[in-house]
């Protein structure tokens, strides 16, 4: 069986001590490891809660989202040299984390649209970006996956198509993909399928309900989902990624308006369903 994580998000965005009884909770559950969000400023933090997941058996990953004044599509070189300069930072926290797989939409700013189709030209500048990011990864032993979102929370990549041409235009072994099933049940026509076309560039897999809620408990074909991650002999992470309003600041910035589980009905629930379905499937 694949292993099992569960993104903290769905009680806080922060790193800090707050999240040590969760930890541990998590890891009394059954999870393989646990995934951080990357954005408050507290290098220190980082180090002590990794040291602190790591040291109760627990691995890591990380997830961070790049804001419109780090956008690595930005005609502004100076604005895609902050990107990189943030991607590399993130990074550097990762590895205090001990994570070695960075997962999000940070191909592009997250929220940030140019009220028109996406340009070659910003997959190009994207593209450079990643590859110098990708290279620094390398160093840290860190692998980079970026995420295609639904339409609703960006332009420059909704789909697998758009991502598989990106991390083509790339071209780093550090620089693969992620599939959310959360955004691939808004953009892709048959789940199956879309995970047939990333299999080879494949590194990470959210599973995510279509109202973020618990796995298994809305309308995400999970059957399709599972049956082809086994055809594909995906061997990633397989990681819950759902959202509560515990954290109201991050909440509100990614228009989480009401609840749709409780974050341990949610962790519970959610990990036998994933074991379940991984039994079904040969997974």
């Amino acid at each position: 069986m694949n292993k099992i994580g569960f993104n903290v998000l769905a009680w806080s965005a922060e790193v800090s001590d707050n999240l040590k009884p969760i930890i541990e909770r998590l890891k009394k559950t059954g999870y393989d490891g646990v995934e951080f969000f990357v954005g408050a400023p507290d290098e220190r933090a980082y180090r002590e809660i990794g040291q602190f997941t790591n040291g109760l058996g627990l691995e890591t990953t990380t997830v961070f989202v790049l804001g419109p004044d780090e956008n690595p599509i930005d005609p502004d070189a100076k604005v895609r040299e902050k990107a990189l300069e943030k991607i590399k930072w993130t990074i550097d926290r990762s590895h205090d984390l001990g994570a070695k797989v960075i997962c999000g939409p940070f191909h592009s700013a997250f929220s940030t649209f140019a009220q028109r189709a996406p340009e070659e030209a910003e997959y190009d500048r994207s593209a450079e970006v990643l590859h110098k990011a990708g290279e620094y990864a390398e160093k840290a032993d860190i692998l980079l996956t970026p995420e295609a979102l639904n339409r609703f929370e960006c332009y420059l990549c909704n789909t697998v198509d758009q991502l598989v041409k990106l991390v083509k235009k790339v071209d780093h072994p550090n620089v693969k993909a992620m599939f959310d099933t959360h955004h691939a049940n808004i953009e892709e026509k048959k789940l199956g399928d879309a995970l047939r076309k990333i299999a080879p560039y494949l590194g990470h897999v959210h599973i995510s309900e279509n109202d973020r809620g618990t796995p298994g408990s809305g309308h995400v074909p999970f059957d399709d989902v599972f049956s082809t991650l086994a055809e594909i002999k995906f061997k990633g992470w397989l990681t819950i990624e759902g959202f509560t309003r515990n954290d109201p600041a991050f909440a509100n910035s990614i228009g989480v308006w009401r609840e749709f589980s409780q974050p341990w009905e949610m962790a519970e629930n959610g990990l036998s369903f994933i074991r379940e379905m991984g039994a079904k499937h040969g997974l």
